[in-house]
């Protein structure tokens, strides 16, 4: 496998990274940093779900994202009566060729937009188990790959909880990260009622990067450097999660690795070769957080999720950079894992 530099490639990802940005924010206005979470998300090979109340711009901002690459885009309304086949395709008997054929279902798309995924009964929800996780689909014992990038953007309603399921632990942990839009600022709200009033800003956004650009980033994005001590200082954290009194299910292995991957995205989204723990810090909310289950006492006294993860990272101290300062351009050893490791 061949090894890329990733300063080759970081002048590349940045410019192209800004350009999907602008292109994002001037539909979801005043909510930047989430924009940014759903980016780093793209780039770490993940995953992400978006849960708020309605109206607030969840499907916009997944859609917007959707549109700003040049890529194939699939948006599937998850409702109750949505079978796992109309997910991931099923075969049909082919009369004139007296053979069954295959025909793709939704999911065969570089981005897969699902709106209200706990609308759907579980039995659909893992229909997209092995595609998230494996990035194939197996239909009659037969086993299908996704096009690259692949990313499933998921909405849901935390609030209105009504004839839906919530999704089953092994789903959550599948997805990278977990953002909540929130309401904008007053001055957004005004601007959006000026952009938005007549037409939506959907209907002139032009997509801004190609699906190959975003594939050689995420190329990039793999070989940023991540120094042992931020690895430790991952594990630790994560580690942290799972005999926390708060919390009756903590963070798994999974779960660290898709902190690392998003840490390195981010890194390199500010233009540098190398993670800090500032990296770890900035995501370890909207990564580990979802992840998680309180305990009876702990949702009785109002502890969320959130509060603890905020909580350990102040208490788990930070690994001092050897000689001053963390390496710039470290000399790789020999046998360096691939571009899965950390």
């Amino acid at each position: 496998m061949t090894t890329i530099d990733p300063r080759a490639r970081l002048n590349d990802l940045t410019a192209t990274a800004e350009r999907v940005l602008r292109s994002v924010e001037s539909v979801i206005e005043g909510k930047p940093e989430v924009v940014r979470i759903a980016l780093t998300v793209l780039l770490a090979e993940g995953h992400l779900l978006i849960e708020d109340v309605p109206g607030v711009g969840k499907t916009m901002l997944s859609k917007a994202l959707a549109r700003s690459i040049d890529c194939s885009v699939r948006r599937i309304q998850f409702t109750p009566d949505l079978l796992p086949s109309d997910i991931t395709g099923v075969s049909v008997f082919d009369q004139q060729r007296r053979d069954f054929e295959f025909k793709p279902g939704a999911i065969f798309a570089q981005i897969v937009v699902g709106d209200e995924i706990n609308r759907a009964s579980p039995k659909t929800q893992s229909a997209l188990l092995e595609s998230m996780e494996e990035r194939q689909v197996t239909v009659d014992g037969t086993t299908y790959e996704l096009p690259s990038p692949f990313m499933v953007i998921a909405t849901q309603n935390p609030v209105e909880m009504e004839g839906t399921y919530p999704l089953p632990e092994a789903q959550r942990d599948r997805f990278t990260a977990r953002v909540s839009i929130g309401y904008p600022s007053p001055d957004s709200e005004l601007k959006m009622l000026e952009m938005h009033g007549g037409v939506s800003p959907l209907d002139d956004l032009q997509p801004v990067a190609h699906a190959h650009e975003i594939v050689k980033l995420i190329e990039a994005v793999r070989q940023v450097y991540v120094a042992e001590g931020v690895r430790r200082y991952a594990v630790t954290l994560v580690g942290a999660t799972r005999n926390h009194p708060d919390l009756r299910l903590g963070a798994s292995p999974r779960a660290t690795l898709h902190l690392v991957r998003a840490a390195r995205a981010s890194a390199a989204l500010d233009g540098r070769d190398y993670v800090l723990p500032d990296d770890v810090q900035a995501l370890a909310g909207a990564v580990l957080a979802h992840r998680l289950l309180p305990t009876a006492q702990a949702q009785l006294n109002r502890r969320t999720p959130e509060q603890v993860v905020a909580e350990i990272v102040q208490r788990v101290a930070v690994p001092d950079p050897s000689g001053g300062s963390w390496p710039r351009h470290p000399a790789r050893p020999q046998g360096t894992p691939g571009s899965r490791s950390l």
